[in-house]
């Protein structure tokens, strides 16, 4: 995640901007649980912050237009900032874990929503293609 630049940001649409903040977190959820279980207590305690920081811009970029599933994703999203914060105060492996499951699931869930959005977008381009194909006259010399 380095590696990319505010250029390469700036050409991403929302949509994989939420899918590199699941990664992100994912990531230094993963790192967190591995510097606890290594008696690395500031290090993972950074990369817990790190973790709430993403939780809260996920929640941040919810639409609330989209109904009942934004108010459950930000209750969902709520319980998960609480966790990290009550894992990282006792150090708690398995309430990072429980956290680390539930962001793992909601992006495998995203990233299928993302792909399956994708092949609609193509369907209805390759649908408009085909209908301006259809109407176009083509031009001969003879």
């Amino acid at each position: 995640m380095d590696f990319l630049t505010k250029e390469l940001i700036y050409q991403k649409t929302p949509q994989q901007i939420t899918a590199l903040l699941y990664e992100a977190g994912i990531a230094k959820l993963a790192e967190a649980i591995k510097q606890i279980e290594a008696n690395q207590p500031l290090a993972a305690n950074e990369n817990l912050q790190k973790v709430n920081d993403i939780i809260e811009r996920l929640g941040a970029g919810i639409n609330y237009e989209a109904g009942i599933i934004a108010d459950q994703l930000d209750t969902l999203y709520n319980y998960m900032a609480n966790q990290v914060v009550v894992g990282n105060l006792k150090k708690d492996v398995s309430i990072l874990q429980e956290v680390l499951q539930i962001m793992e699931d909601i992006a495998s869930a995203w990233n299928e929503a993302m792909a399956s959005g994708n092949q609609d977008a193509q369907k209805a381009l390759h649908k408009k293609t085909s209908a301006y194909e259809q109407n176009v006259k083509v031009l001969t010399r003879d």
